[in-house]
């Protein structure tokens, strides 16, 4: 890999690894921001309903912190017990992200039964909606920085983050509408009813942060389009070798780890089936960020395509 490649790469990780941290940072102050208007909203109205979006939030607080901290691991370099990086300590974050999700709706879940029980009408509502308003409106923006910005830079766990606060948004617009309703109308029970809906979407929610998770860290391959884009990019800087086959990928956070047979004629030097190697290797990490390349190099009656084929050398 030549020394400018190199120093460019390293340039790239370090801005990103910067921005996530910084972001995943701000996703802590930006939790306990809308945390505290959202308890502000609930202690107002005494709502049931607005008390499970609070709830949700708390889980926020937790699920950014930690977060935060499983980036900062991640980004260690490899070391003698994790010779492979730390890559994957970002799934850990996301997995108690949907287990928080899931005590939350539980917790709002008990406050329904109280609620049932002992029902008391809405007060001052509309100067609560209104600080939920704000509430909503931040978790929107924020949340799409965080899911835009954590696609951008592989980030599990700023994703999965994300992905949460805007399903906090959309549950939090779905209060707003009803507590309108319930306001306008008269009809208490949309309030605790209400907290059921939330409660029960949130449950999905924690179901698929929990399931997206644990298929990373069973080493998930890439999709087909970005293997489609390896293949393509293997193909277009081989010139030398007669094929590739057995192609091989996963996905561990931010890193793709890609591994592939090459083979070339029988009688080309260490030194010149290197040298292809290095081509391949450098176009991969030019295109694909955080990439982890190993090519097994093979002689030609290892080949599985018929001798003279001259397509794309894949089988």
């Amino acid at each position: 890999m030549s020394a400018a490649i190199m120093t460019t790469t390293q340039e790239t990780k370090a801005a990103t690894r910067q921005k996530v941290a910084s972001l995943a940072f701000w996703s802590i102050v930006v939790a306990c921001v809308v945390l505290v208007l959202k308890l502000v909203a609930w202690y107002i109205t005494g709502s049931v309903a607005l008390y499970s979006d609070a709830a949700e939030s708390i889980v926020n607080v937790i699920a950014s912190a930690a977060a935060f901290w499983a980036i900062q691991v991640s980004y260690k370099p490899a070391d003698q017990d994790h010779p492979f990086g730390h890559h994957k300590a970002e799934y850990f974050s996301a997995v108690l992200e949907g287990v928080l999700i899931v005590v939350a709706a539980l917790l709002i879940l008990n406050e329904v039964w109280r609620s049932w029980q002992h029902p008391a009408p809405l007060e001052q509502p509309w100067k609560g909606l209104a600080v939920n308003g704000v509430a909503t409106i931040v978790n929107a923006i924020w949340a799409w920085i965080l899911i835009s910005s954590g696609r951008n830079a592989k980030s599990p766990a700023l994703v999965a983050d994300g992905q949460h606060i805007m399903t906090d948004v959309v549950t939090s617009v779905g209060v707003f509408g009803g507590l309108v309703g319930a306001v306008l109308t008269g009809w208490q029970i949309l309030d605790p009813a209400l907290a059921v809906i939330v409660a029960l979407n949130i449950l999905w929610q924690g179901w698929h942060v929990i399931g997206s998770s644990m298929n990373g860290l069973m080493d998930r391959a890439v999709d087909t389009q970005e293997h489609m884009q390896i293949r393509d990019i293997i193909s277009a800087n081989s010139k030398g070798a007669m094929e590739v086959h057995d192609l091989k990928t996963r996905i561990a956070g931010r890193a793709t780890f890609i591994e592939f047979h090459l083979v070339v004629d029988a009688d080309m030097t260490v030194g010149a089936s290197h040298v292809i190697c290095d081509r391949i290797e450098d176009a991969l990490k030019a295109e694909i960020p955080s990439v982890r390349v190993t090519i097994h190099v093979e002689p030609d009656d290892e080949a599985k395509l018929p001798k003279g084929t001259t397509a794309v050398p894949f089988a």
